[in-house]
C-alpha cells in the first residue's frame, strides 16, 4: 500500500513540478536565442537608419525619395498588419491575451511577421523599440514549446507567459523587471506556478542571452541597459526637500500620462476612419510623421535608448545632448519630448507593429530631464537630476500601464543603481493615483479588450457548468483557490465536500482530494475545458 501511494506521489512529483521546470528551460534557451539575434539585428537597424538620415540631411535632393521609401514601407507594413493582427501595435496585448487563455494565434506566424515587420520599421527610421515585439516573440516561442510538445493549454498558456518575461528581461537584460511583468501583467496573478515557470525561463533565457551577446559582440555589450546614471539620495535636509521636488515632478509627469492615454484612444477613433488602400493606407500618415521628425533630430528615430542614455549626467545634473537646430537645451529637450509623445500615441492608435515600451519611457525620461533643468534653476541640487530623471520615466509607465511594481524595480534594475527606494516609491504612487483620479485604465489591458471585440474572438462562446473530482497529489489538491491557474473566463462557484455539504469557495479556501468541483466558464470547446481541468484537477480513472 505505501509502495503504490509513494510511486503516485512521484509520478504526480514528476508532472507537476520536474516536467514543468523542463518545459519553462527549453522555453528560455529558444526564447533567449531569437529574442537575442532580434535585439542585435535591431540595434543595427537603428545605426543604419540614423546613417541613413545624416545622409538625407546632408543632401536634401534626397528628401523625396525618402519620403517615397516610406510610404512604400507603410503599406508593406500595413498589409502584414492587416493579415496578422496579432502583430498590431506592440503585441504585448495579444500575448497577455494568450497567456490569459482569451486569445488563439499560430506561434510562427506571429513570430515571423513580427520579427519582420518590426524591423523593417525600424531599418526605415520608426520610433519604434525593441521590448514590446520581444516580449510577443517571447511568448510566440513559449507556445511553440507547449504546442511542439503537445502540451495541455494550462502548460501552454504557462509557457507563453514565461517566454514573454524572458523576451522582455532577454530585452532589458533584467530578468526581475521581466519576471514581476509576467505576473503583474501577464496572470494578473502570483500563484507558484506562474512564478516558477517564469522565473527559471527568465533564468535560463539570460543564460543564453549573456553567453550569445559576449560571443557575438564581446564583453561590453553584455551589462546594464543604462550606463552612468548616478542616485545621490541621504534622508537629510537635502534629501527630505528632494522628496518634495519628486511631487510636483510625478503630477506633472502624470498629467502628461493621462493626456497620452486619452489620446492613443482618440487616435484609434481617427485612423478607424482612413479606408484608403483597403485599410493599409493609413499606415503612411505616422510613418510620414516619422520621417518628418527624423530630420528634425536624431534623437526622433529608433527606440529611445540613446536618447535615455543622453541625459545621464553622472550625478552631475548637467545634461549635454546635442541641440535641435542649436537652439536652448530646455527648447531642445521640449521638442524631443513632444516629437516621441506624438509618435508613441500615433503609433499605438495605428496599431505599427513596433516597440512602445522603451519610446513611452524615453518620453518619461526626456518630461523628467526638462523638469530637472528648471528645477535646478529654482534650486534643486543637480547631484538629484539623474535620479529625477529616471523616476520620471517609471511615473509616465506606471500612469499608463498600471504596473507600479513593474516601474520601481524597472528603475533600479535598468541602471544598476541601487539606493533608498523613498524617492521613486512617492512618485510612482502618485503616478498611479493621478491616473485613477482622471479614470484611466491599464493600457494594454484596454487594448486587449478592443482587439478581441474587433477580431469578435467571443462571438462563438457559450456558457458551460461543469461538475469535476480532485483526485490525490493532483496540482489543486492541497492548494488554495487563488493559486490555481484556471481557465480564463470562468469561475469556481461551488464546492462539494465529502460529505454532500456544500459550501461557496473564495480565494482562500483550501482544496483537497474527494471534493467536487462546479466550474462555470465562457467557452467554445466543451471537451477542451474538461481537458484543461482534468489536468487540474486529476483525470477520472478509466
Amino acid at each position: 500500500m505505501f509502495g503504490v501511494k509513494f510511486k503516485k506521489t512521484m509520478r504526480a512529483f514528476a508532472d507537476n513540478g520536474i516536467n514543468l521546470v523542463l518545459i519553462s528551460v527549453i522555453t528560455g534557451v529558444f526564447a533567449g536565442v531569437v529574442v537575442t539575434f532580434y535585439n542585435i539585428l535591431m540595434s543595427l537597424g537603428e545605426e543604419t537608419s540614423v546613417s541613413l538620415y545624416e545622409l538625407v540631411r546632408e543632401n536634401p535632393a534626397f528628401v523625396p525619395v525618402l519620403f517615397i521609401g516610406l510610404a512604400a514601407g507603410a503599406l508593406v507594413v500595413g498589409t502584414v498588419a492587416k493579415f496578422v493582427p496579432m502583430v498590431r501595435g506592440s503585441g504585448i496585448p495579444q500575448i497577455e491575451g494568450a497567456a490569459r487563455g482569451k486569445v488563439r494565434f499560430n506561434w510562427y506566424v506571429t513570430m515571423c511577421s513580427m520579427f519582420a515587420a518590426s524591423l523593417a520599421c525600424v531599418f526605415m527610421g520608426y520610433p519604434a523599440g525593441a521590448e514590446g515585439p520581444s516580449l510577443e516573440i517571447g511568448g510566440c516561442a513559449g507556445s511553440a514549446v507547449g504546442t511542439l510538445l503537445k502540451r495541455n493549454q494550462m502548460v501552454k498558456r504557462l509557457q507563453i507567459a514565461s517566454g514573454a518575461s524572458s523576451g522582455l528581461a532577454v530585452a532589458f537584460n533584467a530578468p526581475v523587471t521581466g519576471l514581476v511583468f509576467a505576473m503583474e501583467e501577464a496572470f494578473r496573478s502570483f500563484s507558484p506556478q506562474v512564478f516558477i515557470c517564469a522565473a527559471i525561463s527568465v533564468i535560463s533565457s539570460l543564460f543564453t542571452r549573456n553567453a550569445l551577446r559576449f560571443a557575438i559582440l564581446g564583453k561590453d555589450k553584455v551589462g546594464f541597459t543604462f550606463k552612468n546614471f548616478e542616485f545621490n539620495f541621504a534622508f537629510d535636509g537635502q534629501g527630505a526637500l528632494f522628496c518634495l521636488w519628486v511631487v510636483l515632478a510625478a503630477i506633472i509627469v502624470a498629467l502628461l500620462g493621462v493626456g497620452f492615454y486619452y489620446a492613443v484612444f482618440a487616435t484609434k477613433r481617427l485612423f478607424k476612419k482612413v479606408t484608403f488602400f483597403k485599410g493599409t493606407g493609413k499606415y503612411m500618415i505616422p510613418f510620414a510623421f516619422a520621417g518628418a521628425f527624423g530630420l528634425i533630430t536624431v534623437y526622433s528615430l529608433g527606440g529611445g535608448h540613446d536618447f535615455i542614455q543622453a541625459l545621464a549626467t553622472g550625478g552631475t545634473g548637467d545634461i549635454q545632448i546635442e541641440r535641435v537646430f542649436g537652439i536652448g537645451l530646455i527648447l531642445s529637450l521640449l521638442i524631443i519630448v513632444a516629437i516621441r509623445w506624438i509618435t508613441g500615441v500615433m503609433s499605438m492608435g495605428c496599431g505599427v507593429p513596433c516597440g512602445v515600451f522603451i519610446p513611452m519611457l524615453a518620453t518619461g525620461a526626456g518630461a523628467g530631464a526638462v523638469i530637472s533643468v528648471i528645477f535646478q534653476k529654482w534650486g534643486m541640487s543637480g547631484a538629484y537630476g539623474d535620479y529625477l530623471v529616471i523616476i520620471c520615466m517609471a511615473v509616465f509607465f506606471t500612469c499608463i500601464v498600471k504596473a507600479p511594481i513593474t516601474g520601481i524595480v524597472m528603475v533600479f534594475e535598468l541602471t544598476g543603481e541601487f539606493v533608498n527606494f523613498l524617492p521613486a516609491l512617492i512618485g510612482i504612487v502618485i503616478g498611479y493615483l493621478i491616473g485613477m483620479l482622471f479614470k484611466t485604465e491599464a493600457i494594454y489591458e484596454k487594448n486587449l479588450e478592443q482587439y478581441i471585440e474587433d477580431q469578435k474572438i467571443h462571438a462563438h462562446f457559450r456558457k458551460e457548468c461543469v461538475r469535476v473530482c480532485i483526485r490525490e497529489h493532483s496540482k489543486a489538491d492541497g492548494a488554495l483557490v487563488r493559486a490555481v491557474v484556471w481557465p480564463t473566463n470562468g469561475l469556481v462557484v461551488e464546492l462539494i465536500h465529502a460529505d454532500g455539504t456544500q459550501t461557496v469557495p473564495d480565494g482562500e479556501t483550501m482544496l483537497h482530494a474527494g471534493q467536487e468541483i462546479v466550474f462555470e466558464c465562457e467557452t467554445d470547446s466543451r471537451e477542451e475545458l474538461l481537458d484543461y481541468l482534468y489536468d487540474l484537477v486529476g483525470r477520472p480513472e478509466k
